[in-house]
């Protein structure tokens, strides 16, 4: 660095920034960190690891209803039971028209 001015702005601006946390005298030209505290010590690694699982079993729960419950609409292009023992009604006649017609031509 070229003068003592460059290296306090260098260091105002990681204060700024966050990277460091510190005072700077500018009158007498020095910079005193502030004392740094254990954040292992605190509860907030418990915290931000508990909303962390929350948020897993909050959307593994959500997946699982997403999938034990099809969407209404599923319904309406079901056929009923009706409906289908008439079509294999007319499909076993259709199979029994065709094959007497195969008996016929032989």
């Amino acid at each position: 660095l070229d003068s003592p001015e460059d290296a306090e702005f260098i260091v105002a601006k990681a204060i700024r920034d966050g990277v460091i946390e510190a005072v700077l005298d500018h009158e007498n030209g020095w910079m005193k960190s502030k004392d740094t505290s254990d954040v292992y010590a605190t509860r907030e690694p418990q915290i931000a690891f508990n909303q962390r699982i929350e948020f897993c079993l909050d959307l593994h729960n959500h997946s699982v209803k997403a999938m034990r419950f099809p969407p209404k609409s599923y319904n309406k292009d079901l056929e009923s039971a009706e409906d289908r023992r008439e079509r294999e009604a007319q499909d076993l006649e259709l199979a029994k028209e065709m094959a007497e017609e195969e008996d016929d031509g032989y």
